[in-house]
């Protein structure tokens, strides 16, 4: 965890004085995928991990009936009565935590008064999960400050309600899944369907994980992503026609001479395919990594990102060049876009003594060809949402 808790304090307290009441802290990480991408919502497998950088949460129960949200990374106040139904704002960030605290009111649990300071290190719109993270972040606020005693499971599958139903973002449990259950030093393979899950260790070596962000302005809920949830769903409907499937991800590599057979629509058809072969190579890229073989799992990370720009086509030219001018340059083992695509970040897996070297190029070159600024981090793996520090304790 990165953020400055001093500092933070000093900010809660300057929002909302009384020195003499701590308020308690939580902590929840963002999350890169590794491999796997839009198989989730298929029912299919994914491959992510939690990052050592999130969002922190400073929270303080108060006896008015009123939620008092603040956050250092965007503007103003919003102060929302308590109720037992809540309303979206448009175009507000609150949307997420409240989402959440709606979640936890249909539920039957419903929100003391609060007084709230959110402080985030994830890049917005970054496709790392910043929103995941701030509702897992909220979700185990919610269930340490009102005694709720929810699993971590319930607590996952109640955010990823908040952003379909209450944002409006029709995501699958991935994300918030990664957030809840990271573990240290591992990913996740975790069946979306069945939401099976064991922890993989993630041994590269003498090689660096390495995020780069386009910069790339974005607005998934209005972008393209619903879409392509919508032609998977047509997809499925098709098949079924002639072979009952609830999810596209039932369907292996061998199956996919039903995609000519029995869908007309040439994009239906590409999406479907992009779905089958991504879910496979996932669960190769897998076995891979568990037999120390990174060359193969490079290999398969470029290949699931060649399927996401012409079968899938979430890609786009800023996420294409880093990964195609990335892959030209010594030391880089393979590279594809991460997340919900459309602008965002890639992951890479570069040899350690190329990093550098790696940053400092494909910087220059896509800046050329862009006209933007990338950026670049080297995470550590870390864990899941959890609580930082009871209130009335001192670090």
């Amino acid at each position: 965890m990165k953020a400055d808790i001093n500092y933070l304090k000093e900010e809660f307290f300057r929002l909302y004085g009384d020195r003499e009441r701590e308020p308690v802290l939580f902590y929840s990480p963002g999350r890169v995928n590794l491999i796997g991408e839009h198989t989730d919502y298929n029912g299919g497998y994914v491959f992510p991990c939690a990052l050592d950088f999130g969002t922190t949460l400073l929270v303080r129960q108060t006896d008015t009936a009123e939620l008092r949200l603040n956050s250092l990374n965007f503007p103003g106040e919003v102060i929302i009565p308590v109720a037992l139904n809540y309303l979206p704002v448009p175009k507000s960030w609150t949307n997420y935590p409240v989402g959440v605290i709606n979640e936890f009111a249909r539920n039957g649990i419903r929100a003391h008064g609060m007084e709230m300071l959110f402080m985030g290190d994830i890049p917005n719109g970054a496709g790392l999960s910043s929103s995941a993270s701030i509702e897992m972040v909220t979700a185990v606020a919610m269930n340490e400050l009102t005694g709720a005693g929810l699993e971590m499971m319930e607590m996952v599958k109640m955010s990823q309600k908040a952003e379909n139903g209450f944002v409006g973002m029709n995501c699958g449990i991935m994300d918030q899944f990664a957030v809840g259950f990271g573990r240290k030093g591992h990913a996740i393979n975790l069946n979306c369907d069945t939401l099976e899950y064991r922890y993989a260790p993630l041994n590269l070596g003498d090689r660096r994980l390495v995020i780069t962000n386009t910069n790339k302005q974005r607005g998934l809920t209005n972008s393209k992503y619903n879409e392509r949830r919508s032609e998977c769903d047509r997809a499925v409907e098709l098949i079924s026609i002639h072979r009952p499937i609830r999810h596209l991800s039932e369907l292996t590599v061998a199956d996919l001479w039903m995609l000519d057979s029995y869908i007309d629509d040439p994009v239906v058809r590409k999406r479907a395919r992009h779905v089958i072969t991504e879910n496979d190579r996932t669960l190769d890229a897998i076995r891979a990594l568990e037999s120390n073989d990174i060359e193969l799992f490079g290999k398969l990370m470029n290949e699931s990102h060649d399927s996401l720009c012409h079968d899938y086509e979430v890609t786009g030219m800023e996420l294409d060049t880093l990964v195609y001018e990335g892959r030209k340059l010594p030391g880089v083992i393979g590279t594809r876009m991460t997340g919900a695509g459309f602008g965002g970040c890639t992951v890479s897996i570069v040899e350690s003594r190329h990093v550098d070297k790696f940053m400092e190029r494909l910087s220059e070159i896509y800046t050329h060809k862009s006209g933007l600024v990338a950026e670049f981090y080297l995470p550590g793996i870390g864990d899941g949402a959890r609580i930082m520090q009871a209130a009335g304790s001192r670090q």
